[in-house]
């Protein structure tokens, strides 16, 4: 996930509506499949994975990420969280890539890099942000490199060796809005430094934002349209 963003948000990720959101999209995604042990990788926070440890009977997570100082151990409800620089092997059922392929040049060789250190039939899930043409400021900020189709992001797992099983779009009814603020925010770029358009909202303002999200829930898996966020289910064959 974007560090850069936890440190706008702080202690307020846990109910701004976007991340909460993406939180429940990513458990309808898994379509009632819980993981047992979770690799998280590019976790940051370990918002993802810690959300699955406390809203599900997930049992452990590994969070891995390069911009960890050292190892580390930690908890979520009790159950261990284990915050790692890099890891050789890993025996996790569900793997966690939340908005990291984005980030990198090479993206289908990170998921290789992954499919390797998991045993077959391990479980992918994959999130990035969507459609070149909502580029922005936002993007540039967080240090993208580029954003996805749907079909682009399965084809990106096919070249790493995973058996992509579903795919959709999330965040489809804000959509519109999106698109118009990104256009907006193009033009003030010109005036000044990029910057994220993550932002805390008033509680009314989160609580609308969230409640429109939860309407398209039920059928995100089935969104192969248009949305700001691209999730991806693959399996290490």
């Amino acid at each position: 996930m974007d560090v850069k963003e936890v440190d706008i948000l702080g202690d307020d990720i846990v109910g701004h509506w976007y991340y909460r959101s993406k939180a429940k999209a990513m458990v309808r995604f898994l379509d009632g499949a819980v993981p047992r042990k979770i690799l998280d990788v590019g976790a940051g926070s370990g918002f993802f994975s810690s959300y699955l440890l406390s809203h599900t009977t997930a049992s452990e997570a590994w969070c891995v990420d390069i911009g960890y100082g050292a190892d580390l151990e930690g908890a979520e409800g009790g159950k261990p969280v284990h915050y790692r620089r890099s890891v050789d092997r890993a025996d996790a059922d569900l793997v966690l890539l939340m908005d990291v392929l984005e980030h990198v040049d090479d993206d289908a060789g990170l998921l290789a890099t992954y499919a390797d250190k998991v045993l077959p039939g391990t479980r992918f899930l994959i999130s990035v942000p969507a459609f070149q043409f909502l580029w922005s400021g936002h993007d540039e900020f967080l240090e993208h490199k580029r954003r996805y189709t749907l079909a682009q992001l399965e084809a990106v797992a096919g070249r790493a060796g995973l058996e992509v099983k579903y795919g959709g779009y999330y965040f489809g009814l804000v959509f519109p809005l999106a698109w118009l603020t990104r256009l907006g925010s193009r033009w003030l770029r010109r005036q000044g430094p990029a910057r994220s358009q993550l932002k805390r909202h008033h509680p009314w303002v989160n609580a609308l934002l969230g409640a429109v999200c939860r309407v398209e829930l039920p059928f995100a898996r089935y969104n192969r349209l248009a949305g700001l966020t691209v999730f991806c289910l693959a399996v290490r064959a």
